[in-house]
Formats: C-alpha cells, structure tokens, sequence
C-alpha cells in the first residue's frame, strides 16, 4: 500500500471531476502534481502541490485555488482528520488514527509486495559493473562500484525489473601481454630460480607467485623454456587465474554476475570491425585530425590523419579516435563494439558503473551508443567517487603482500562483509567517502550498520520471548487499533518505504535505502526506550503476553528492515 500513490489518485479523479463540472482547468497531463512527504515542521501526514500546478491555467493565486480544493478532499475522505493549506499554496493532509490501523492491515497481509511499484512499466537492464582489469586481485578502488552496480541491480530486481549482472573482461592489449610476461617471470623464479626482473612495465604484486605455482601444478605438459612458444597458451591460463581470483574477491563481497564477457572474443570475432562498417554506413566516422587535447603542449602534439567518430554529433567535446598510427583499434574502438553486442541484446536500458578516474569517458561512450542504437538517453553512467580509509583519526594503509594497494580480502578482513556494504553505500556514489574503521566497529548510534541490525534483533528478542516466529504469518481477524502519537510516528515513517524504493529504482540512488533504514531504526529506538518509564509502551505486558496491534506493529517494521538489508545485501541477525 503506497499511500502517496493512493492520495495522488484520489486527488486527481477529484480534480477530474470539478473539471466535468465546469469549476476547474485542468491540463493535458497531471506529471506535475505530486503527493509527498511534508516536512517535519508540519502536524500532517501527505502533501500535495495540486493547486500550485493549476493556479496559472485556472488564473487564481495557488492559496485561493488550494482553499477551493481542500474541503472538497476532506468531504470525499472520512479517513482525514483536517487539512491545512500554508504557503505558497501546499495542501497538508492529517489523517484520523484509524487510517493508520488500515494502512498497517494492508502492508502486512501483502508484507512480500509492499514497497514494489506495480504500477511502473516493468524494463529489461543490463548492469555493467566492476570490470576491473584482469591482472590481480580487486582493491578498494574497485568495491565501492561493485556495491554500487549490485545494489542498484537488487533495487530494479526488487521493483520487478528484469536485471542482468554482467563484467567486461579487458583482456586484450599491451596490459594483458604485460601480465603474461609477469606470471611467465613467477614461473621462471620457481622452475629456474631466477630473479624476477625489475621492469616498470611488469606486475610486481606477490599473488602472481599463486598464480605460477597453480598453472605450473596443472599443466606439467608446458615446457617453460621460450616464452614466444606459449604466451598465447599462458596468456588463456593466466586470465583463468585472475578470474578466479577476482570472482572469490566478489563473492566475498556477496556479489555474483551472470555474464563475464570477453573483450579478447569481441576482437577475435571481428565485432570491431563490423560495428566500424555500420558506422560508416551511418555516415558517423571520417578520416581526420585530432587538435591536441587541453593541456597539452601544442607544439609537441603531432596532428595526424586517423579514422574518428563524429561523436560530437551526440554532444561530446570532440571526435573520437578508433584506430592507432599503427592501424590498430583503440581502446575506444573495442568499447564501442562491446556495447554495439549489448545493444543488440535489446535490453531496454544499459547502465555502466565507472569509477571517478573514468567519468571523462562518459560522453564519448554515451554518444556511442546513441549513434548504434538511435536513441538517446539509452546508456546511463553512474560514477562511483573515491574512498579514503580512515584509521585513529588518520588515512589508513594496511600491510599486506598483494602490491601497492588495500585489497578487498583485507578489507573484509579488517571489518566484514556488512559492514563494507552498508557503509560503502551509506553516501551517494557521487561523492567521496571517508571510511572509518574505528566507526564501523562501534556498537552505537554513531554506526548506521550496528544501529540497523540491532533494532531487527530487538524485534526479534521480543518474538524469541513469546515462543513466536518472527518470520512465520500472523493471522488476525480484527485491525480496529488505536495507535499512539508515538507509534503513528513510526507507522508515518514505514509508509514511507515505497516512496524510498521509488527514488532509488528511478533515480538509481541505492544509497536512500541504508539512510532511511537508519531513520527507521532511530525512530524505534526511540520508542522502545520510552517503555523503560512508561510500562504501556513495552511490547511484552505484565503476564508476559503481547497485544495484537503491538505484535502486527512489530512485524511491520521488521519486515520493511529485513527487505531493504536484503536490497543491500547484509545480514539482518536475530541476537547481537
């Protein structure tokens, strides 16, 4: 039960209807009205701006507009206590107690849809996220865009969107023969005792000595003697080795793709150069010259004639190039061509998670995909800002022997996997975050994961003390409660639960979801420490029993906590 859904309807078919009646314009399309969430400072409990949208066309001051409308709601509505209109021409809406016995019947015996919009056309995604280079394990770099592509994945998911999870492997180009040669050096260290070389362009991190000794144990037919014999072999060998790794870094994380898909494939297989020809016969590439890029010493760029995409057709700064002076494709060549094998997989939208490093990358991509799909708006780019550990007061660098960088096996170490969910995601992805380990592993209100967890295991203290199981139905006949101010106060923030849903699915914003919980878990945490002054507010009474409206109000609120710690992919214990 959307009850801002259900007062929007109400509101327009009342509007509808003054209109039949000759008393009111109203518009071709109602997008602009709204019912939402007042502020704190008003005694009510939906807003709507209904006369602010209609004041121009009807010609009358939003106030005048908002005092013809409101007595016409409260009339058609025996569920509303008052209404109230404040500038510049808001209506405030304050139900009767009872509506809120109703709305808790409603959510409760339809606990598994409540939050979903069924109203919203259901759509086909395709989430790329991670896609870190395979060449070694994933650092704190990549995990908080890996958090961030699966939550906003279990978000549509749990809207009812079909999602698919997929990683782009680079596994093609210079990185990758530079890492060959890496893992080719570890082998040669442990067959021959030689000294790994100390070549900047090689991989110096200590898990390439796992990766020689596992390829050296499972292939005791290849003869390590001349590199150029093997290096296509080695190369397959040592992806599968990275791979591994990198997939056991994510599932520490609680993270599975359905798709791993090969950039190496998409070359082999000639998808570069078909997606150029179907460029060209869109007339989008051309044979030109790249001005030099700003900050660049004009006087040392050499201009030179390249094959580019007109992606300043599609509102990019300039073209871009598809082929080096040697007549290879670039980078951006075999990116096109991987997301041309995605539009042709008619996914309604695409939507890539970058890190702050690529958000240049932004438009020339998203031009790309317009010009191969024809419509715009298609790719959508979320980027996933930095993270700076903190530890004492002070950045934080761990030891380890993975390379020159915090890996996340060090991290879930250090803090566990909840922890690093709930807080990576606790931010909006566009700004940095600090992530404090001392904060992480306090058990107070200053840590948003601890507090969260802690309010569904007091709920289910009090189910485990009654011999009751809070996941089991609860079956009642009779919801004619009478909720306190204190308890509606809860209610008024669990209605809210659709409306926190809607804006992280549409605006793919996960992070609404770890605040609001946390808003939750403070609002009943304040009630449960009323009941240590006020025996009436104690869910377990005096004979050790507890009231109907007080066990379906708990059921409520541990519902809507396990469903968005389940979005975010974190455990919600029943003891702590």
């Amino acid at each position: 039960m959307n009850i801002f859904e259900l007062y929007l309807d109400k509101i327009k078919s009342i509007i509808i209807e003054l209109n039949k009646k000759g008393e009111l314009l109203i518009p071709e399309s109602f997008n602009g009205i709204n019912a939402e969430i007042p502020p704190p400072k008003f005694d009510c409990d939906i807003s709507t701006n209904v006369a602010m949208v209609l004041s121009k066309l009807n010609k009358k001051s939003p106030i005048d507009l908002a005092e013809q409308i409101s007595p016409i709601i409260k009339n058609k509505d025996p569920l509303i206590e008052n209404i109230n209109v404040v500038k510049p021409g808001f209506i405030n809406i304050k139900f009767k107690p009872f509506f809120w016995s109703n709305f808790i019947q409603q959510i409760i015996t339809n606990s598994s849809t409540y939050g979903v919009n069924e109203k919203e056309k259901k759509l086909n995604y395709l989430v790329e996220f991670v896609s870190a280079n395979p060449t070694g394990p994933l650092h704190v770099g990549h995990c908080r865009g890996a958090i961030l592509g699966d939550v906003i994945s279990n978000v549509l998911i749990f809207n009812k969107h079909k999602v698919t999870k997929e990683y782009y492997v680079n596994d093609y180009g210079n990185q990758i023969i530079n890492f060959t040669r890496s893992v080719y050096f570890r082998i040669r260290e442990l067959k021959f005792n030689e000294t790994f070389p100390n070549n900047e362009d090689l991989y110096p991190g200590d898990y390439l000595i796992d990766f020689a000794k596992n390829i050296v144990s499972s292939n005791s037919d290849i003869n390590f003697d001349n590199y150029d014999d093997i290096s296509e072999k080695l190369t397959t060998l040592s992806i599968e080795q990275a791979l591994l790794l990198i997939k056991k870094n994510l599932k520490s994380l609680g993270i599975n793709h359905d798709n791993f898909v090969s950039e190496k494939n998409i070359v082999v297989n000639n998808e570069v150069e078909e997606v150029i020809k179907f460029l060209e016969a869109s007339k989008f590439v051309y044979k030109g010259k790249i001005k030099a890029p700003a900050g660049e010493d004009d006087q040392n760029w050499v201009e030179r004639e390249q094959l580019l995409f007109k992606s300043t057709d599609f509102g990019d700064d300039k073209d871009r190039a598809l082929q080096k002076s040697d007549g290879s494709w670039t980078y951006f060549a075999s990116d096109v061509a991987y997301h041309k094998n995605k539009v042709d997989r008619n996914f309604d939208y695409l939507i890539n998670i970058l890190g702050a490093d690529h958000a240049g990358y932004i438009k020339r991509i998203s031009s790309s995909v317009e010009a191969l799909s024809g419509t715009k708006g298609k790719l959508i780019c979320k980027v996933s800002q930095l993270v700076k550990l903190i530890k004492d007061k002070k950045p934080f660098k761990m030891s380890k022997r993975k390379g020159d960088y915090i890996t996340v096996d060090d991290l879930i170490t250090e803090v566990g996997k909840d922890a690093t969910r709930f807080i990576m995601l606790n931010r909006s992805s566009d700004v940095e975050l600090d992530f404090d380990f001392d904060a992480v592993k306090e058990k107070s209100k200053d840590n948003p994961l601890y507090y969260v967890q802690y309010c569904y295991a007091r709920i289910s203290s009090v189910f485990r003390h009654l011999n009751k199981d809070l996941n089991s139905n609860i079956d009642i006949d009779d919801y004619s409660f009478e909720y306190s101010y204190d308890e509606i106060k809860i209610l008024k923030k669990v209605s809210e639960w659709p409306k926190c849903i809607e804006a992280a699915s549409n605006k793919l914003e996960p992070h609404r979801i770890p605040i609001y919980l946390y808003e939750l878990a403070s609002e009943f945490h304040s009630y449960w420490n009323l009941g240590k002054q006020q025996p009436e507010k104690r869910f377990i009474n005096d004979q050790k029993e507890i009231s109907p409206d007080k066990l379906v109000f708990l059921k409520a609120i541990s519902n809507v906590i396990k469903s968005g710690m389940s979005i975010v992919g974190v455990d919600t214990p029943d003891k702590m």
